[in-house]
C-alpha cells in the first residue's frame, strides 16, 4: 500500500449537494473535524487532533474553509482551516501543541490516518489558492461541501474544481546486461542524492508521451517498452505520482545540466551497497521508493 491512497474513508459525493445535511452533521457529538493550518497537521502527544464537538463550533468560527471529506464507518469527517491566524492562536485554539507536515506523520499513522490527512491537506490548500475566478477576476464561494467553488460574477458563474497537477516518475533500465537501473542527481539535491527521473505531464500528453520526452530531455536516453507500475496520490500540494518502468535504447546519458546535475547507471549489488550504509532508496512514503525495491528484488 502506497501512502496517502488506499483510505478506508467513504467520500458521500451524493451529500455534497446537502447542506442541510451536512450542517446538521458538523452539529453531531461523534462527527470529527480535523484541524489544519498552512498546510500543517496541528497535532497532540497522540497525533493529529480530533475536535470536540464543543471546541469544533469554536474553531470554525475562525475557520476560513470548513469541508466535508466523508464517512469513516458511520462517522462524518470535516477538516477545518486556520491559516488565517497565526500559527500559535491556532494552535491553541485546536487544543494542539504544534503544528507538523503531514509527510513528517507518516511514520506515526497507519494508511488511513495518513490518506485522510493529506487529502484535507490537498483540499484546504486548493481554497486558499483559488478565492478568486480565473476568467473574471470575481470572488469565487465555497460549494458542494468544499468540493467546489462557484464565480459570482454575473455574467460568468464558472464552476471551479480542485485540480490535479499529473506526473510521471520512472525506473529506466539499462538495455543489456549486467542489470542496471538509472538514477540522476538533482538540482539542489545533495552530493550523492539519487533518486529514479520525474516530471509532469504536458497539455497533449498522453502519460507514456510524457515519460519519453522527459528522459529524452533530462536525461538524453531514448526509452521503449514503458510500462504502467502503478500511482500514487501526492497532494503536495495537488499532485499524483503515476509510475512507470521503461528500458533505454542505449547505455548514454547526457544530462540537461538544469534539472539534473548527473545521471549514473547502478547495478542491483550498488543499490545493496547503498542501502547497508544506511542510506534510503527514494523517499519511504513516495513511489519511488517502491520502484526501486521492487526492481532490486527482481520484481
Amino acid at each position: 500500500m502506497l501512502a496517502y491512497g488506499g483510505g478506508r474513508l467513504d467520500r458521500a459525493g451524493a451529500l455534497r449537494t446537502d447542506p442541510t445535511r451536512l450542517n446538521a452533521l458538523l452539529d453531531e457529538p461523534g462527527t470529527v473535524v480535523l484541524p489544519l493550518w498552512r498546510d500543517r497537521c496541528l497535532v497532540d502527544g497522540d497525533g493529529p487532533v480530533r475536535l470536540t464537538a464543543e471546541r469544533a463550533a469554536l474553531v470554525r468560527s475562525a475557520a476560513g474553509e470548513t469541508v466535508f471529506l466523508g464517512f469513516d464507518g458511520d462517522v462524518a469527517v470535516f477538516a477545518v482551516d486556520l491559516s488565517a491566524l497565526d500559527e500559535r492562536p491556532a494552535v491553541e485554539m485546536a487544543g494542539a501543541a504544534k503544528s507538523v507536515d503531514v509527510r513528517a506523520l507518516v511514520g506515526r499513522l497507519d494508511a488511513d490516518g495518513a490518506a485522510v490527512q493529506a487529502y484535507a491537506r490537498g483540499l484546504l490548500h486548493w481554497h486558499r489558492q483559488q478565492r478568486f475566478c480565473g476568467v473574471c477576476g470575481a470572488p469565487a464561494v465555497t460549494g458542494g461541501g468544499g468540493h467546489v467553488r462557484t464565480c459570482t460574477g454575473a455574467e460568468c458563474g464558472r464552476l471551479l474544481f480542485p485540480r490535479i497537477e499529473p506526473a510521471i516518475i520512472v525506473l529506466v533500465e539499462a538495455p543489456g546486461p549486467p542489470g542496471r537501473c538509472l538514477l540522476a542527481r538533482h538540482v539542489g539535491a545533495a552530493e550523492d542524492a539519487f533518486s529514479t527521473l520525474a516530471g509532469f505531464v504536458e497539455v497533449g500528453e498522453s502519460l507514456e508521451d510524457a515519460v519519453r520526452r522527459e528522459m529524452a530531455e533530462e536525461a538524453g536516453i531514448t526509452v521503449t517498452d514503458v510500462t504502467y507500475q502503478g500511482s500514487q496520490a501526492w497532494p503536495f500540494p495537488a499532485g499524483l505520482m503515476v509510475g512507470f518502468r521503461a528500458t533505454a535504447t542505449s547505455d548514454e546519458v547526457r544530462v540537461d545540466g538544469e534539472e539534473l546535475l548527473e545521471a549514473r547507471w547502478f547495478t542491483r549489488a550498488d543499490l545493496r551497497d547503498r542501502l547497508a550504509s544506511g542510506r534510503t532508496l527514494g523517499r519511504v512514503d513516495a513511489i519511488d521508493h517502491r520502484l526501486l525495491h521492487d526492481w532490486l528484488s527482481g520484481n
